[in-house]
């Protein structure tokens, strides 16, 4: 079974969308994440769910 670690970032209705397009495409190309899920609420709040695989090692003898 595939393993994930997430992280949630959270956007005020101030920053644009250019500005939360650049943010989480750096956090895809550095930190390997990936959008999960997007979310735009009443007020104008917005909120992205980034997962990446959790790569377990198995110990070798």
């Amino acid at each position: 079974m595939i393993e994930y670690e997430h992280l949630v970032l959270t956007f005020g209705r101030e920053v644009s969308r250019a500005d939360i397009r650049r943010a989480l495409g750096e956090r895809a190309e550095y930190d390997h994440w990936e959008l999960a899920r997007t979310v735009v609420y009443e007020g104008g709040r917005r909120r992205a769910w980034l997962r990446r695989k959790i790569i377990r090692v198995k110990r070798t003898v």
